[in-house]
């Protein structure tokens, strides 16, 4: 089920749940509410999903549920669009590990973090990519250095480049000029954008794909807005991406994934809760965030 091509408008699906005592933290995933979402996400024009990853709250479910979670969503839209599963780890092995298991499943490709929790050094890095990359699946690295403490420079990315498998990196630096310099030391590496908020800056210096939060709350106009990028629709872009610009912030912040689930709850669909150790938004955030997503909706004709 492989493809080397990972662009596109892939979702960063943020998870539900539902509440149970007997669950972690007094919360089960609800499985069918996802993959009703990953379904809507699809059939609103985005190319397809990507489980498992921090917006999806990987780290804080059970091995059992993190397997599921991606099955879910292979199930539901994987004759339609791609999965891209998440397969973050503390090391290499763990990494494999989730790796081979989205293999078995029927990934279409990898989304993998530098190893968690520890400040790799550069041969540590190549490895930890190697390892994942062994299990033969299309692997899109993930440059997130706010987060890992590992960057992922354009000099670096050009020797993860190298690695057999390795087929795109998810840019999540916020410096835009990483582009067109990962472009030149690393021509064959697609770049991804990472952050919803430099999403149109990146297209428009050649980026390939948005791997993206905040379509899961607006999944027809961020298709909409990728496809006005990609054809260098610049003046039709900027007036859809301008008032979304502020809500899509929060997809930098700390708190984005409690953000983006308000979002949903806000348009109808069901984001709800976070499991530890996300809590919920403070009164002044939420009011901060409502405010955002209000704009954004107005200028959509949303009420």
């Amino acid at each position: 089920m492989s493809t080397p091509d990972l662009g596109g408008v892939v979702v960063a699906t943020a998870l539900p749940y539902r509440a149970d005592a007997s669950a972690p933290a007094g919360l089960a995933v609800d499985y069918e509410a996802y993959a009703a979402h990953c379904r809507w996400l699809v059939d609103n024009g985005c190319r397809g999903v990507g489980p498992n990853g921090s917006l999806g709250e990987y780290s804080s479910l059970t091995d059992d549920e993190r397997r599921r979670v991606a099955r879910t969503a292979i199930e539901t839209v994987g004759k339609d669009g791609i999965v891209v599963v998440g397969v973050h780890g503390p090391g290499s092995h763990q990494a494999r590990h989730w790796a081979e298991i989205a293999a078995e499943d029927g990934a279409h490709g990898l989304l993998c973090l530098p190893p968690t929790m520890y400040r790799a050094n550069r041969g540590e890095v190549l490895a930890h990519f190697e390892a994942v990359a062994s299990v033969g699946l299309p692997v899109m690295v993930y440059n997130n250095p706010i987060d890992t403490k590992v960057d992922l420079t354009p000099a670096l990315l050009a020797e993860i480049a190298a690695i057999d498998n390795v087929v795109a990196v998810k840019e999540f630096s916020g410096d835009v000029r990483r582009v067109l310099e990962i472009r030149e030391q690393a021509p064959g590496l697609d770049v991804i954008s990472g952050a919803d908020d430099v999403v149109l800056e990146s297209l428009l210096m050649g980026a390939t794909g948005w791997f993206a939060g905040f379509p899961n709350v607006f999944p027809a106009e961020s298709a909409r807005l990728f496809e006005l990028a990609s054809a260098g629709k610049l003046e039709e872009a900027r007036a859809l991406y301008e008032p979304l610009v502020a809500a899509f912030r929060w997809d930098s912040r700390t708190e984005f994934v409690q953000a983006i689930k308000l979002g949903m709850d806000l348009v109808g669909r069901y984001g709800g809760p976070c499991r530890p150790p996300r809590g919920p938004l403070t009164d002044t955030h939420r009011a901060q965030v409502t405010a955002d997503l209000r704009r954004a909706l107005a200028s959509l004709g949303v009420e």
